[in-house]
């Protein structure tokens, strides 16, 4: 073997494997987050342990249109959001609540929430999550991002960084959406 060939085959044994298109995004513990059907931005807590998405909503309500069960509520971010939003209703999430939040004379272990469908802008990615409403502004984070959303962005969550993927770039739209 001539001195170039082995220089070549050192150089690609300690060289990184090459990245895969499909590589996974490391997003940080706190994340800003797009919501282009409102013009907004917001920051959002991204949780593992949590499965489902929640937005802060407040004055929720659930009504018809053409037969068709509807959601209309206002965001629960700032003063600033007075208009109502109305939008389909996906379903009805059943949230486990946990155990000093309900009563043990109850029989409900849960909370129900309605859900919408929207669509997320997180760094480059944009994906349409279910997202169930509910009052957070007693949070941090008026956005909750859990396992479900989290696995159609391809996200790994780093907990030691935050604001990783910067502010959103919304180029990136998953063909897994339809």
């Amino acid at each position: 073997m001539s001195a170039k060939s082995r220089l070549l085959l050192l150089c690609a044994l300690v060289s990184p494997l090459p990245v895969q298109a499909d590589e996974k995004t490391i997003y940080g513990l706190n994340e800003h987050v797009a919501l282009p059907e409102f013009g907004l931005e917001v920051p959002a807590k991204l949780d593992t342990g949590a499965q489902t998405a929640s937005l802060s909503a407040r004055d929720i309500e659930r009504f018809k249109r053409n037969g068709k069960p509807w959601v209309r509520f206002y965001l629960a971010i700032d003063e600033a959001h007075h208009r109502p939003i109305e939008l389909p209703l996906q379903r009805i999430s059943k949230i486990k609540r946990r155990a000093g939040d309900f009563d043990p004379e109850e029989e409900k272990t849960y909370t129900p929430r309605p859900v919408v469908e929207l669509d997320l802008c997180m760094g480059k990615a944009k994906r349409s999550i279910e997202v169930n409403l509910t009052d957070r502004s007693a949070f941090q984070y008026p956005l909750l991002i859990g396992s479900d959303a989290l696995t159609r962005f391809e996200a790994l969550v780093d907990p030691s960084l935050k604001y990783a993927a910067g502010k959103p770039g919304c180029i990136i739209e998953s063909d897994a959406d339809e």
